[in-house]
């Protein structure tokens, strides 16, 4: 997330680019529109607002002025910036952040190679079948080629290719199923534990909402002026903007397919909003602090929600409508919300944005809980309460605030869309970033863990009874299996092992 290069400002006022790596506490940099943030640090000159969503959680760009700090690895919108660096190297917000992650991952690694260890022991259990059943037919008195065969026979049909193949026949075809179905599963423990759950713990920006301003009403208040009219008088001006809001307004218009006028005089009114001529008429767009300057009344029914952002739209100083963002709730969140928790499944919400917003989406989508204004340690420490409180815990988010989390959780699920850091971090990657995937994925967990109980099952069954039987227990009774006759049945074991297999992808696609 961090740039190559920044663009550090010597002594004399002159500038020069130079590695991240070279800067220091104290250095001064400057950075442009548009630009990564380089370091850590306090802004010294310049207005500006700064996307930090994927670091902090918080959905809207932060107002960026003289004397606040700002965090490497954000985004820079649309004013220049001089800042004078604070923290650099393990010292900055990123690099705690990766600490957190290793710390979790650390304390989580350690049940992963219990696997190999069972194939291990499997492999001495039948070596050591094999050897007792030759001593035991040798102080029997019979002769040394009988009680060879009769070891050969054991150590054949126990060898362990129907337990070998039991586990990852399964987990072949259900990574490949899943994958089909929008899951990239990168720890098979974590998938296969998904059966556990009882609480999944959802980030809000980018996983349950889209992470992006979207128009959700405008309305006119002239005569002769309809809302559509409206909504393209605005985002004629907005298209010559690269504010996060004007963003918002003008994929709206291009959604509608609405034809836009060309403004001329376009200009940014620190704090106020913007204004240009259009069609001949001088058009501004204002804040709610903008038109309370102008003395103007705000009409009735503008702001709905406290999660909303509106814009007033001025045609020669007089109100013709407004226009109201927000960061738009997913389509798919509340479908799969409903079905988590038809499951018994309590949903949860951790996020960096404020009180206000979270309460809003938390009301919407009808969550059974939610923290707000949370920085990474406390999405971690929130998943420890809960893990120490017995609760099985699912994290899912997009962003490199939401990694500590996921590593902390027994099931850690990244949104596609998101960052690197997040879907490296994650146990399960939703590759097409639809929440609803989530309750897929506790369906072919559940339905993979019991296809390999089934096939450990009939393997260790299997050995059971063969193993008694090619050592010879029934001699007396004249069944005395031969080599290979065990080696036909250590094959059939196999083949049930594996048609058992293949039927997982019947099931999970019924």
């Amino acid at each position: 997330m961090m740039p190559s290069e920044a663009r550090r400002i010597k002594e004399n006022g002159e500038s020069e680019d130079v590695p991240i790596a070279e800067l220091k506490s104290g250095d001064t940099i400057l950075v442009r529109p548009g630009e990564k943030i380089p370091a850590d640090g306090q802004v010294l000159e310049g207005n500006s607002h700064v996307n930090e969503s994927m670091l902090t959680g918080e959905s809207k760009p932060v107002s960026k002025q003289k004397d606040d700090e700002v965090i490497g690895g954000s985004v820079n919108d649309n004013g220049a910036l001089k800042i004078k660096v604070k923290h650099t190297g393990e010292d900055s917000y990123l690099s705690k952040v990766i600490g957190l992650v290793t710390e979790a991952q650390k304390t989580k690694s350690n049940t992963q190679n219990l696997a190999d260890k069972a194939a291990g022991w499997l492999f001495y259990i039948a070596l050591a079948a094999g050897i007792i059943t030759l001593v035991v037919w040798l102080s029997l008195g019979k002769d040394f080629n009988y009680a060879l065969e009769r070891m050969v026979t054991v150590m054949i049909i126990s060898c362990p290719h129907a337990l070998g193949l039991a586990v990852p026949l399964v987990v072949a075809i259900s990574t490949s199923v899943s994958a089909k179905h929008g899951l990239l599963i990168r720890n098979r423990t974590a998938f296969e534990n998904s059966r556990k759950l009882t609480t999944i713990i959802f980030d809000k920006t980018g996983t349950l909402t889209k992470g992006e301003f979207g128009v959700t009403r405008f309305k006119s208040v002239a005569e002769g002026i309809d809302d559509k009219d409206l909504l393209a008088i605005a985002a004629a001006l907005e298209n010559s903007s690269e504010h996060p809001i004007a963003a918002g307004i003008v994929r709206k218009s291009k959604e509608l397919k609405l034809n836009l006028s060309k403004p001329e005089n376009f200009q940014n009114i620190t704090g106020m909003g913007i204004e240009a001529t259009l069609d001949g008429k001088k058009i501004s767009i204002m804040s709610p602090g903008g038109l309370k300057q102008k003395d103007i009344e705000q009409p009735e029914g503008a702001f709905k929600t406290e999660d909303e952002t509106v814009v007033f739209v001025l045609s020669d100083e007089k109100l013709i409508g407004f226009i109201a963002l927000a960061d738009e709730i997913r389509d798919e969140s509340k479908e799969a919300i409903e079905t988590l928790k038809k499951q018994g499944i309590k949903i949860l919400m951790a996020t960096g944005d404020n009180e206000i917003v979270a309460k809003a989406v938390s009301e919407t989508l009808g969550l059974d809980g939610y923290y707000s204004e949370v920085m990474p340690e406390d999405k971690q420490k929130i998943i420890k309460d809960l893990q120490a409180k017995g609760e099985f815990v699912a994290m899912t988010g997009d962003g490199v605030n939401d990694a500590p989390a996921l590593a902390q959780a027994d099931v850690g699920i990244a949104v596609g869309s998101g960052t690197d850091v997040a879907a490296e971090t994650a146990d399960i990657i939703l590759v097409n970033s639809n929440p609803k995937d989530i309750a897929n994925l506790i369906l072919f967990g559940t339905a993979t863990y019991k296809k390999m109980m089934q096939n450990i099952w009939w393997a260790a069954g299997y050995n059971i009874v063969a193993v008694p039987l090619a050592a010879g227990v029934l001699a007396g009774a004249g069944i005395i299996l031969s080599p290979a006759i065990g080696a036909a049945l250590m094959s059939l074991s196999t083949v049930i092992v594996a048609l058992n297999a293949q039927l997982l992808k019947r099931q999970i696609k019924s």
